[in-house]
């Protein structure tokens, strides 16, 4: 009888653990849905922002290539009073567009930076959902299998995705490229 009672014991702790495990590791994975939801609609507004200014940016240079050679074709036609007014107005349209054409293309590549910035977080965070997932299913098998060993990996993998959905929130460098390469 007390053989059992022990044996009981032990299970409850056990299943105590898998559930303190399961819930620690659903909040955390939940917490970091909602974070990695916000950056990769941060991430679709800036692809779309740096896709607009290239648009903007294209559009400049064929305007600026159309002014230049519409220039040199009345220039090379007539020579008159009305002739070089045109000019004078293609000269400054194309003044226009050569200040304008640089800061375009810098501000399309200032959007490609910031989509970079939050890919790299928005990978930590998948990684950190990965991991999380994982520990739970591991978890469930411990209490399943009644058995120590997968509560132990569960906790290797959770404590893994913990520590990735710290990095994404705090910021921190931390990259998994093994794993971003792995599955990218």
């Amino acid at each position: 009888m007390e053989v059992e009672l022990n044996a009981e014991a032990n299970d409850k702790r056990l299943n105590r653990l898998v559930a303190l495990t399961v819930v620690v590791l659903s909040v955390a994975m939940g917490l970091g849905n909602i974070k990695d939801g916000n950056i990769v609609q941060a991430m679709a507004q800036a692809q779309a922002n740096g896709l607009d200014r290239w648009s903007e940016y294209q559009a400049t240079r064929t305007k600026l290539h159309i002014v230049e050679t519409a220039r040199t074709q009345l220039k090379a036609a007539q020579r008159s009073a009305v002739a070089a007014s045109a000019i004078a107005s293609f000269d400054n349209e194309a003044a226009k567009y050569r200040v304008e054409s640089p800061k375009l293309s810098a501000e399309a590549k200032q959007y490609a930076h910031r989509y970079d910035a939050l890919n790299f977080h928005d990978d930590q965070f998948d990684a950190a959902e990965a991991s999380l997932a994982t520990a739970i299913s591991i978890a469930a098998v411990a209490a399943l299998t009644e058995s120590w060993l997968p509560l132990w990996a569960a906790w290797v993998f959770g404590g893994f995705g913990l520590f990735m959905t710290l990095c994404g929130f705090a910021g921190w460098g931390f990259h998994p490229d093994i794993l971003s390469n792995l599955f990218g």
